[in-house]
């Protein structure tokens, strides 16, 4: 495989609502960048179990991996479990290796397993269980779709159980241009021609504004190719420099 992509799924009416503010997107992207495998599509959708299954089983026909984040927990709207287990037709059911740990685990910390606790150990049969270093409970692989918690800090130890189940694409190196005091209308249009003559390496641009004194924009170049990058950072440099900044560069 040489070109994989990802679309992330997060779920929950809180993120609608906008009582939370979602980072599991940036930590999934962030995590599979370096992988070579480019988040191509990212949605939202509510806890309802008919949406969830038809946003599933769009984007696993259309991307080779699907990230779904949130819903899997003990409580009454913690249904992303059995909305994949309708995506893929399939029966669901207490893992025996989730109620073994999980069990375990309750014990040692003398509190009691109860049914709500034991919600989180029922999986899609057939789906491979994720890590949960965190809490214990774990996600789960049904296909080519990754369920993992809504909480970031579970969410993100959970990817350390699935970069070895992926099969990787070409690195993307990446350099970033940041020059203090331009302005997009300024460089737009030496912007497009660096694009055009180096059709092999994506360029964005994203002003910043803080202040007055502190404004301006940064020069993102993506590609795999470092050749083509680095003649493309010379390129966003001597911009950079002719508009009046002195370009300050990280990779």
């Amino acid at each position: 495989m040489t070109d994989p992509t990802a679309a992330v799924l997060l779920i929950g009416d809180e993120l609608l609502s906008g009582r939370t503010r979602d980072i599991n997107l940036q930590q999934v992207a962030q995590y599979l960048e370096p992988l070579g495998i480019p988040v191509r599509e990212a949605r939202t959708v509510c806890d309802v179990q008919e949406e969830i299954v038809a946003a599933v089983n769009d984007l696993r026909a259309k991307y080779t991996y699907v990230f779904t984040t949130g819903g899997i927990g003990p409580t009454h709207d913690d249904i992303t479990a059995d909305a994949i287990a309708a995506a893929f037709g399939v029966g669901i059911s207490e893992h025996p290796d989730a109620m073994r740990d999980m069990a375990a685990r309750y014990a040692a910390m003398n509190t009691e397993f109860t049914a709500p606790r034991r919600r989180m150990a029922r999986v899609p049969h057939g789906a491979i269980l994720i890590a949960n270093p965190v809490s214990g409970a774990p996600g789960f692989q049904t296909g080519n779709v990754f369920t993992l918690a809504g909480v970031p800090q579970i969410a993100r130890a959970m990817l350390e159980d699935i970069g070895h189940r992926l099969e990787t694409g070409a690195v993307i190196h990446k350099v970033t241009v940041r020059g203090k005091g331009l302005r997009e209308g300024d460089l737009a249009t030496r912007l497009g021609e660096i694009a055009k003559e180096f059709p092999a390496v994506g360029i964005g641009s994203y002003p910043w504004y803080g202040s007055i004194e502190d404004h301006g924009v940064a020069l993102v170049a993506r590609s795999p190719d470092k050749s083509a990058l680095a003649s493309v950072q010379t390129e966003l440099e001597t911009l950079a420099r002719s508009l009046g900044a002195d370009p300050e560069i990280t990779t």
